[in-house]
């Protein structure tokens, strides 16, 4: 008998943090001080964007303000997937011409490869492989979709992804009634307190300053105001993701959306061989309401989706912890995916919010007139793009002082992107929860029925929602 979800450690921030340990927290700000940068937010985004302006410019007095510990949001509990999406893009090409957004997804398909020269140079171990991405289809209209969306892939210059079908699939991996699959090499699983833990620790000995325990409750131009002191420099960079709307007058910037994972104990070789998955690929499906996994170094299945989607006043969770529901139906989709594994317990199970601008669109931005920057609104595809997004915040940095000219990053289309807010309660509530309500039913119908109608539904959901 597998325990029920009331049996599964709900919480502790995530399953990372479990199997790697807390880390020990760094003192908090300790009264006014000054910086040449200040960066609100210690996760992904604040730390590639401190190691990449320390390492172009080492005289820089750089200061970090995290409200917890650094990796204690989304960048401690995601799926682990360092993979080459990255949100907005086909508006991009809408606003800004075909070409610029190629030389968008050309620079996330490297940005792949730089997390794991990086990872390399730094000597940190974060379980990474490089196995590809691997997403499949179960039903005609999900295999229609992924017949789609491989050839749209193609025309922004992938070149590279392969189109598989089921027997193909199987041959990698034995998803339950896969009909077809898509890969792409630019992708990899990897440990996520692994990631943040080990850049933190390559950050600080680069001499940047990181207060932990310290909250910023204010941003304004040249001054981050904490409850300990306000930190004043030149360029203050907003890195905090799915936790902006914590800071004053952020309410309705990006809207925090919950997302949900499990962690099942670690397979026995009799149960990996009943699933394939050799290549370690990371793995998503087609389905509206899309899952996401991985095989970990360990040998579990960590597996994640929407669950309850948004909290309504755009409140964030404390520790991770996941509704009963919830886990119960992460584990139908496991099993779902894999019959075989009916017995296998779900170990842990958690939860965390990622950003979400109202157009769906990740953008980056230093307003020259105010020395406020930003970088965010990844909708769920931020262990890649978060560096990216801070090497472009490096170079508009170093474009406004004078230390650099313009360079590739600085021209890409979605630097200095705008974005109207979220709507106020409880219009956003009852938009997201509908919209969800929506991909959920649609993927119903196409289980039930092998029809393609429900993706009617979906396109209704997206509209609503703004992303296309």
């Amino acid at each position: 008998m597998s325990p029920t979800a009331s049996d599964v450690v709900n919480g502790g921030i995530s399953f990372w943090y479990a199997d790697d340990g807390l880390p020990a927290v760094r003192g908090p700000l300790s009264g006014d001080a000054s910086a040449d940068v200040v960066i609100v937010g210690g996760g992904y985004t604040g730390l590639w964007t401190a190691y990449y302006l320390k390492k172009a410019a080492p005289f820089l007095r750089i200061t970090v303000l995290e409200q917890r510990f650094c990796g204690y949001g989304a960048s401690g509990r995601n799926g682990g997937w360092l993979y080459n999406g990255i949100a907005g893009r086909d508006r991009y090409a809408r606003l800004h011409g075909h070409e610029a957004a190629v030389r968008l997804q050309k620079a996330m398909n490297d940005t792949v490869d730089e997390v794991v020269r990086v990872t390399g140079e730094e000597g940190i171990d974060a379980d990474l492989h490089k196995g590809g991405v691997l997403e499949v289809a179960r039903t005609p209209a999900q295999l229609a979709r992924l017949r789609d969306f491989h050839a749209h892939e193609l025309s922004y210059g992938e070149k590279d992804r392969e189109l598989y079908g089921a027997e193909e699939t199987a041959e990698r991996i034995r998803v339950a009634g896969a009909v077809g699959s898509t890969w792409t090499p630019h992708g990899a699983r990897l440990h996520p307190v692994k990631l943040v833990k080990g850049l933190a620790a390559a950050v600080e000995a680069l001499g940047v300053t990181i207060h932990e325990s310290t909250p910023v409750t204010e941003i304004r131009p040249r001054h981050a105001v904490t409850p300990y002191g306000t930190v004043r420099a030149p360029y203050v960079l907003r890195c905090t993701e799915g936790f902006t709307a914590n800071l004053k007058g952020q309410k309705r910037t990006w809207l925090p959306m919950n997302s949900s994972m499990v962690a099942t104990e670690p397979l026995t070789e009799e149960q990996w061989e009943t699933v394939g998955w050799a290549g370690r690929e990371t793995l998503g499906d087609m389905a509206h309401a899309y899952m996401y996994a991985q095989r970990t170094a360990d040998g579990r299945i960590a597996l994640g989706g929407r669950g309850a989607p948004y909290r309504f006043g755009s409140r964030t969770d404390n520790d991770g912890r996941t509704q009963e529901t919830t886990i119960e139906a992460l584990r139908d989709i496991l099993i779902g995916f894999f019959p075989s594994l009916a017995g296998v317990r779900i170990e842990h199970a958690w939860s965390g919010v990622l950003g979400v601008p109202r157009d769906w669109c990740a953008t980056v931005t230093l307003d020259r007139s105010t020395g406020l920057g930003w970088a965010g609104g990844y909708v769920g595809s931020g262990v890649a793009t978060t560096n990216l997004a801070a090497r472009t915040l490096r170079d508009l940095v170093q474009l406004d002082s004078g230390q650099a000219g313009r360079t590739d990053l600085t021209e890409l289309p979605w630097v200095g992107h705008k974005v109207r807010k979220w709507e106020p309660e409880p219009f956003r509530w009852l938009g997201v929860h509908g919209m969800y309500a929506t991909y959920r039913a649609a993927d119903r119908r196409e289980l039930t029925t092998h029809t393609p109608d429900s993706s009617r539904l979906a396109r209704l959901a997206d509209r609503v929602a703004g992303r296309h």
